[in-house]
């Protein structure tokens, strides 16, 4: 690939390398010159640019990513769409995440433009949970180092894969003694059944008994009998040695001790054993009573999606395994508070700012006049509101300030959040603000709207929405017309601080500025993105017959 400055007249058809403004349009980075991107840069004075050229052989960064990403992908993945030169994989069920570090490695010293990433191995994860990313560095990469790649994939075998979680059942035997509580024992169940439910299992059995060798051997064996995959041994005291009562009563009801203690704060005190007939017995540690993760968890993710856990496995955790100052993991299937419905899709919200004071219109609040559109005559900001409700965004949050009674009784009946914005006269901003406080929490985008762009229909804001995913790049979606930028903008919620800063009264726009990489242009078939109505001679124009 050549990389470097060149003349404006050799430009065309070069890949550019940094965001540059032609005219009235902004040209992103990546973007192939045309010759009318030529003539403008030409118009403003320029007289060369940097700009990157494929050569023989070479392979671009998209389709270079994308083949490098199907290569390395096993079972339990999917692979998606590459943009800008990254390809992300996803686990496509709920299970723990396994990489083969050997692999990953081989893979990333093949050659500096192509990189993979991954979240840690033996990760719980659950269906929609991005795990890994390859990027091609340049804005492109050797086709020898693709083929190099694809061929240690089909060597080695795949290097990423996700081991589903099985349909595992279990039997809870606890230990007490004279005076031990009924909550104490009704504590230890709860926890345990969360656990077992989190991964996709079932606590069929639980039983109490008193904490002597003979007393455990019997409800083991009873455990047996019911055929459970997965038994789990909880003392009134913790396990001391391999000598103890639990393990006592494990050997007594025909098991084998495997492995007692482990390398992971809390959690020590594991004890794991074996039954013929039956599979792992587990002696818990004293931890597992409560809900915060601890080295049980990690044995039982393992052993639920199907992996080796022996003695070596488990003295294998020191690294990573001090849990005691950090907090707790989410459970694998628990839904992740910015995607809709667990399906790994953020939820985006969308905010109407309707509380500004018109002062281009003069004395009028040009909000609250009628205005013809497709959907009848209502409100200018009534059309904003009822575009955003016909869309995927929830929740709407409606920002009041200026005629604050007059606006709320215009728009009333409508399934909508009001904010209220008490400081509407110091500009946009504050508006912006009152409109992200209200958001609730979990929310994992933000489309704003402003009021005053009636033609604004749910077909640009959803097509925005189904274009934004922040773990592919795509965090603050930009629609745009014939290269021009427009609004609603969608903000993804890594930005939601920030804008809950913002002042003066141009919002958010800087973020677009200052987070290039992590924008992307969403390209409109209409003005509608480019259309607000700032003046009485643009109100005019909207209100004219042929303008509807």
């Amino acid at each position: 690939m050549k990389f470097g400055s060149l003349p404006l007249a050799e430009a065309e058809g070069g890949i550019l390398a940094h965001r540059t403004r032609a005219g009235s349009r902004m040209l992103v980075k990546g973007h192939v010159l045309t010759a009318d991107d030529i003539a403008a840069l030409r118009a403003m004075g320029l007289e060369s640019i940097v700009v990157a050229r494929l050569e023989p052989g070479d392979v671009g960064e998209d389709e270079g990513s994308q083949r490098a990403a199907a290569a390395l992908a096993g079972a339990g993945l999917t692979v998606a769409k590459a943009f800008t030169g990254r390809t992300n994989l996803f686990a496509a069920v709920d299970g723990v995440f396994v990489a083969e570090r050997d692999t990953v490695d081989a893979l990333n010293g093949i050659d500096e433009s192509i990189t993979l990433a991954t979240v840690p191995n033996l990760s719980p994860v659950k269906a929609g949970d991005m795990v890994a990313t390859v990027k091609i560095i340049p804005y492109a990469a050797p086709g020898e180092a693709i083929v190099r790649w694809e061929e240690t994939c089909r060597t080695r075998g795949p290097a990423l894969s996700t081991r589903a979680f099985r349909p595992l059942t279990a039997a809870l035997i606890q230990t007490r003694v004279a005076d031990t509580k009924a909550s104490v024992i009704a504590k230890g169940v709860a926890a345990t059944r969360t656990r077992i439910e989190a991964i996709g299992g079932e606590l069929v059995w639980d039983t109490a008994v008193f904490h002597d060798e003979a007393a455990v051997a019997a409800a083991i064996a009873e455990a047996e009998a019911r055929r459970v995959s997965l038994v789990l041994v909880m003392g009134m005291s913790a396990i001391q040695d391999r000598r103890d009562v639990i393990p006592s009563g494990i050997v007594a009801a025909g098991g084998r001790i495997d492995h007692f203690g482990m390398p992971v704060d809390p959690g020590n005190l594991l004890l794991l054993a074996s039954l013929p007939g039956v599979g792992p017995v587990i002696g818990l540690p004293g931890c597992a009573r409560s809900p915060k993760m601890n080295g049980f968890d990690w044995v039982l993710e393992r052993l639920a999606a199907g992996l080796p856990v022996a003695g070596g496995d488990i003295m294998g955790m020191g690294v990573g395994g001090l849990l005691a100052e950090i907090p707790a993991r989410g459970q694998p299937r628990a839904v992740n508070p910015v995607t809709e419905h667990g399906n790994g899709k953020p939820r985006v919200a969308a905010i109407v700012l309707a509380g500004g004071q018109s002062r281009r219109m003069g004395a009028i609040n040009k909000l609250a006049i009628p205005i013809m559109g497709t959907s009848g005559t209502k409100p200018m900001a009534a059309h904003a509101v009822d575009a955003a409700l016909a869309s995927k965004a929830r929740p709407v949050v409606v920002v009041l300030g200026h005629e604050e009674a007059k606006m709320r009784a215009l728009l009333s009946g409508r399934d909508v959040t009001f904010a209220v914005n008490p400081d509407y006269a110091e500009g946009l901003s504050t508006s912006l603000r009152a409109g992200v406080r209200a958001l609730p929490e979990g929310t994992g985008g933000a489309l704003v709207l402003l009021g005053d762009m009636p033609r604004v229909g749910a077909a640009e804001i959803d097509k925005l929405i189904a274009t934004f995913n922040p773990v592919e790049g795509r965090a603050i979606c930009v629609p745009t017309h014939r290269g021009k930028r427009g609004n609603p903008v969608l903000f993804g919620a890594a930005f939601f601080e920030t804008m809950a800063e913002a002042a003066g009264d141009t919002g958010a726009k800087h973020l677009i500025g200052e987070h290039e990489d992590q924008v992307v242009e969403v390209e409109m078939e209409t003005d509608a993105v480019l259309a607000d109505i700032d003046d009485p001679a643009t109100l005019e124009k909207l209100q004219r017959p042929t303008a509807s």
